[in-house]
């Protein structure tokens, strides 16, 4: 769930930019202050290439395809790292694969590094108490804010001789492609952190 370049106007490309920069300080300003930054980089890269592999397999949800996003995974292990680990990835694939574009890149970066800060969030809030319940519902919550941000963009971002209609009935059609994806994401996350939780505690997000 990518934007190509030239499907919004320019200044909404540009106000994605701002906004994505935005995130990127804050999120690398809170990394820096935490104890030591560096301990967590074995971590966010091994992360970062799951995200950047796994989101460009695409899976046919007639009558569209849906991939991987993996915002809430991102999120509940990387906390803060989410955002520059988001951020890399989805430069790569712009850069070697076409997939999203350059000028909407700031766009696809707010699409995906938001849901993951949301369900970061959401884990620090409850997840020591229902860790299962918050595990599920970072990944499955990730994907319909994601979807629902998407969704707002292409919308607002319609040129005026487009149908409109037709344009929101796609866009309808593509969301609820994505109910499966939100479920799967959300039996991803729950499991994961079961099998850390047994095989290897010392790897489970501690926020």
């Amino acid at each position: 769930m990518h934007l190509p370049d030239g499907i919004v106007p320019v200044e909404m490309a540009l106000a994605g930019y701002a906004c994505t920069a935005g995130l990127v300080a804050v999120a690398l300003h809170r990394i820096k202050a935490r104890p030591d930054p560096q301990a967590e980089i074995p971590r966010v890269a091994m992360l970062t290439t799951v995200f950047f592999a796994a989101s460009l397999v695409a899976v046919p949800v007639p009558p569209t395809t849906v991939h991987l996003m993996l915002a809430g995974l991102m999120g509940v292990m990387l906390g803060w790292f989410a955002v520059p680990a988001i951020m890399v990835g989805l430069f790569l694939q712009a850069m070697l694969f076409g997939h999203g574009g350059l000028t909407t890149l700031g766009l696809n970066g707010m699409i995906l590094c938001l849901p993951a800060l949301l369900a970061f969030g959401l884990w620090r809030q409850i997840g020591g108490r229902w860790p299962d319940l918050a595990a599920f519902g970072a990944g499955a919550g990730a994907v319909v804010v994601a979807v629902a941000i998407f969704a707002t963009i292409v919308l607002t971002g319609l040129p005026a001789e487009l149908d409109a209609r037709a344009e929101r009935a796609a866009v309808q059609v593509f969301a609820l492609a994505h109910l499966p994806l939100a479920l799967a994401e959300g039996v991803i996350v729950l499991v994961l952190l079961r099998v850390l939780r047994r095989i290897e505690p010392r790897l489970l997000p501690h926020g």
